[in-house]
């Protein structure tokens, strides 16, 4: 796959800009294409014996399981550390090559078993802990194993990549320290990582009846409710960030051949809204998000993303032992006769043991859903240690060594059902880590669930987000007064959607995009035809975020086998023109499938003095 790749962007580096002058795929001959297609499924398993990864095991060793039954293991391979200084110099090359003013969505990845990715969630994690977390993270740097890959992104309300993959530990030491990795304090957390619900207690605290001095009961009940609706409504905030920020980064990540492992550091991620047993209402806020969990699992899956959480608070004690600690103001509870009751007192043994088991019961599954995601993927959870450092070197080290196991499903009925997975050893001693299973989805269609292409084009299209590499593609930016496009007869109404609005001067740009057809799903016809459904969006964003100008295009692909063995070789080509305000933004590009719900997604700035032939830009 990674030899493809570089192939690809060879011929996309020579490319000249007259095979643009057509939207129909596929402008010049080529040598007819045999292509099969199999459904594998690949596991990438670790294997350990007390810590230490275990070598040299072939392929007679291993027995896979799918729901129970056995499956013949089609490949087989073994991955270790790549030697120090070891680099994709061949593919940076390639891409560095590119023509003037063109740019990809290729990432360049180093030349190893597995590369890391290493996020410091500020979304859920508490400011106090952030700034630990960091601290860690750059006393580490200083004792990295020499050759160790690293990329670092954030996550507060948006996913950002603030460092690509590099083996330069003090220049990643130098990005923590930076203005871009600073702790930042979620506004769906406060100070110390409690739920909103405690910001009021004072105020329940003053809640009494104007006739008796004792607490009003219905009006504590209200004002309890509505703290646990507030709650509610930022833990689904965060739930939803988060699971986006985790689908961006598998799209950033699938075109990266191999295992990556992703580094988490996070305080909490809860994957469902409970009962609450304390409201008069207990069942108003259940929530689950087993669709957004499906299709993040899913992704997870295809681009081979195992994930290591590591709880960023550390070693946990309740609360209740801080000198600092307060106990809940109230306690409202409903009897049997339906009537409300409240143990109103801020120091009711009651409330403090109370908040004792909310604590264990919270962070109980806390931990329990690190693991869970640990488990699905193939990971490892590092929750109660205060050492950080150490458990991000145990996660480098545990993800570096591993065996791919591929096979074809027995089971042909691909009806969206979850699947389990199981792989056991001869040797029944050694400790193995894999994903536990997948959703069985039909071949090329998009996961079952509610996400449509609508709502994977919005995520795709958000300002400063990571590049999507599901689809690959190439952009070559042209001014609308460059001399190469002198004799190419441009139209005189506005290009875009919001153009007629824009105010001041404008400058018109041509986006020449061509597009790898492997990542785009084809359905046949009986009549041998392949059909495709594309969409293209060009999104202008000024320096504050604001979008200026869109366009956004669908395309339908009918084409015959000839032509479709033609633009396998070749690629898929369109042209988009967009009007933007003159002076520095950043233009968004997008390509996605609407059947599969591929997407691939490029951001660059526009400069102020870019035009002509002078026109300089830069790909983020």
């Amino acid at each position: 796959m990674r030899t493809y790749r570089l192939i690809f962007f060879l011929l996309l580096a020579v490319t000249p800009i007259a095979a643009f002058a057509v939207q129909d795929p596929g402008a010049d001959p080529g040598v007819p294409l045999i292509r099969t297609e199999t459904n594998m499924v690949l596991v990438d398993v670790v294997v350990t014996d007390k810590g230490n990864p275990v070598h040299g095991l072939d392929k007679a060793h291993f027995r896979v399981f799918e729901d129970g039954k056995e499956q013949p293991v089609a490949s087989f391979d073994e991955h270790k550390p790549a030697p120090p200084g070891a680099a994709s110099a061949p593919l940076a090359a390639a891409i560095a090559n590119l023509p003037p003013n063109t740019y990809t969505n290729v990432p360049i990845y180093p030349e190893a078993s597995a590369i890391n990715v290493l996020l410091l969630d500020g979304l859920n994690t508490p400011m106090v802990n952030q700034a630990e977390a960091r601290r860690q993270m750059i006393d580490y740097m200083g004792k990295i194993t020499p050759g160790t890959e690293l990329a670092i992104f954030t996550l507060t309300s948006q996913l950002r990549m603030v460092a690509g993959f590099t083996t330069n530990a003090g220049q990643l030491a130098k990005v923590l320290k930076s203005k871009a990795a600073t702790s930042q304090q979620s506004a769906l957390i406060n100070s110390n990582g409690e739920s909103a619900q405690n910001d009021v207690n004072e105020v329940m605290a003053m809640i009494t009846d104007s006739s008796s001095g004792a607490p009003n009961q219905y009006s504590a009940a209200a004002l309890e409710q509505f703290q646990s609706d507030l709650t509610a409504q930022q833990i689904d905030l965060r739930v939803r960030f988060t699971l986006d920020a985790m689908q961006q980064l598998a799209r950033y990540l699938s075109a990266i051949p191999g295992r990556k492992n992703l580094i988490w550091f996070s305080g909490s991620f809860p994957i469902s809204l409970d009962p609450d047993p304390d409201q008069p209402l207990p069942f108003l806020n259940v929530q689950t998000y087993g669709d957004a969990m499906r299709r993040t699992s899913d992704l997870l899956a295809a681009a081979r993303v195992a994930v290591y959480p590591v709880d960023a608070r550390g070693m946990l004690g309740s609360n209740t032992v801080d000198a600092a600690y307060s106990p809940s103001a109230t306690r409202v509870t409903v009897n049997s006769g339906g009537k409300v009751k409240s143990n109103l007192s801020s120091m009711n043994d009651s409330n403090v043991v109370h908040d004792y088991e909310t604590f264990e019961t919270q962070t109980m599954e806390e931990h329990g859903t690190m693991q869970q995601v640990a488990d699905q993927t193939g990971g490892r959870a590092f929750v109660n240690t205060n050492d950080l450092s150490a458990a991000v070197a145990s996660a480098v080290e545990n993800g570096a060594s591993y065996y791919t196991l591929a096979y074809s499903p027995k089971d042909k009925k691909f009806n969206g059902r979850y699947r389990k997975i199981r792989v056991s050893l001869d040797n029944g001693s050694y400790k193995l880590s894999y994903r536990n299973g997948y959703y069985g989805d039909q071949p090329g269609k998009a996961p079952i669930g509610k996400s449509g292409p609508a709502a994977l084009i919005t995520a795709a299209t958000m300002h400063g987000a990571p590049a999507a590499t599901q689809i690959l593609f190439r952009a070559q930016i042209v001014a609308g007064d460059d001399p190469l496009l002198a004799n190419m007869k441009m139209p005189k109404e506005p290009q875009g959607e919001l153009a007629t609005k824009l105010k001041g001067p404008t400058r018109r740009y041509l986006a020449n995009l061509l597009v790898d057809a492997h990542g785009v799903h084809f359905e046949t016809s009986p009549d041998g035809q392949r059909h495709a459904q594309l969409e293209y969006v060009l999104v202008d964003y000024d320096a504050d975020g604001t979008r200026l100008n869109y366009v956004d295009r669908s395309f339908g692909i009918d084409v015959t086998p000839e032509r479709y063995a033609q633009i396998m070789q070749t690629g898929m080509t369109v042209r988009l023109l967009i009007d933007v305000p003159q002076g520095p933004s950043s233009l968004r590009i997008i390509a996605q499938d609407l059947v599969s719900a591929s997407t691939g997604a490029l951001e660059l700035p526009l400069s102020a003095t870019c035009g002509g032939a002078n026109c300089s830009l830069s790909a983020r």
